[in-house]
């Protein structure tokens, strides 16, 4: 980032994301080859939208008929408060196991799309070591955020409750601090899904660690972040337009194209689409995080030709066909 900084665009990625998504998909088109990726889409976390089934229908049913009082947990028997112990913990362990998959699925799709093949157990084992810190880094972030929010409530709630309750002063105050403290967990949720986005592309090209690309990441946007801001907005615009047409397909398809894997196969032109943009996007900042630049990529994308041009990786075989 020494000298002149160059010039970072948004369209250009985009157009060029959309010539390399037809490259990997259609030309040729390999049924196969869509299902391979599609997968490895779906184990990095890329779905469509899902069934949204109504919640608390039941339960007002069940109040309705009637005006017995909840059990609580000194009417609950003992063997069922220990199997609601024994199934939340089944949940949390479930979480987390597809939390580690999820980890690295990133750099399983990543690859699929980097080196234009449809792989799952070699990427599976190639990138081991950052997958898994990349899932231990995640989910270390995630206990300090909740506890800095936590403490920061405590410091702000706790004052509070020394004054005296119903005032005019004590409301404002509640008012404030509760707006406070979200805006800080906000600002702090976006701050890390901007830098996690960029981190597994990082942890790609250079193989290092999670804590390593997360200083990296966080240093680039805070030292450029007029670009990530703009495309922070320009991808919610197309969260926003995946959503509309994964919502159009499950219409068309009576719901099975909500159904969890369905859904990726049926969007995935436009997950690997995004995720293109997203790679050629970095690429701008610097050959240091040019995925198709490392050792082990080939070539794949050219430069726009509309100034300013974002540079191709060096000259390299042709890919070899997909296994």
């Amino acid at each position: 980032m020494n000298g002149e900084q160059p010039k970072i665009q948004i369209f250009d990625p985009f157009g060029a994301a959309y010539e390399l998504m037809k490259r990997i998909l259609f030309q040729p088109f390999d049924f196969g080859k869509w299902i391979v990726i599609g997968f490895a889409a779906f184990i990095s976390g890329s779905w469509g939208p899902g069934f949204n089934p109504g919640v608390g229908r039941g339960d007002w049913n069940f109040r309705s008929k009637t005006h017995h009082p909840f059990p609580t947990t000194e009417t609950l028997p003992p063997w069922l408060i220990a199997l609601f112990i024994i199934g939340g913990v089944v949940v949390l362990i479930l979480i987390l196991v597809l939390a580690w998959v999820a980890a690295r699925g990133r750099f399983i799709f990543t690859d699929c799309v980097v080196k234009n093949r449809a792989a799952i157990a070699a990427p599976w084992r190639e990138f081991r070591r950052e997958g898994n810190s990349y899932f231990l880094f995640s989910l270390a972030v995630g206990f300090l955020g909740l506890l800095v929010v936590g403490v920061l409530a405590l410091l702000i709630l706790l004052p509070l409750g020394l004054w005296g309750r119903g005032s005019a002063g004590h409301s404002a105050a509640l008012v404030f601090a509760l707006v406070f403290s979200g805006l800080v967990f906000f600002s702090f949720a976006i701050f890390f899904g901007v830098v996690s986005q960029f981190m597994v592309p990082v942890m790609y090209r250079r193989r290092c660690r999670a804590r390593e690309a997360f200083m990296d990441v966080s240093k680039l946007v805070l030292h450029r972040p007029g670009p990530f801001i703009l495309y922070l907005l320009f991808s919610i615009v197309l969260a926003l337009g995946l959503t509309i047409c994964g919502t159009i397909a499950a219409c068309l398809t009576c719901c099975i194209a909500a159904l969890p894997y369905i859904s990726t196969v049926v969007l995935l032109p436009a997950f690997v689409w995004l995720l293109a943009f997203k790679l050629i996007f970095l690429r701008q900042f610097g050959s240091e995080y040019d995925v198709w630049v490392a050792p082990v990529a080939p070539e794949l994308i050219e430069a726009p030709a509309s100034p300013p041009p974002i540079q191709p990786p060096p000259a390299a075989s042709p890919p070899a066909p997909p296994t």
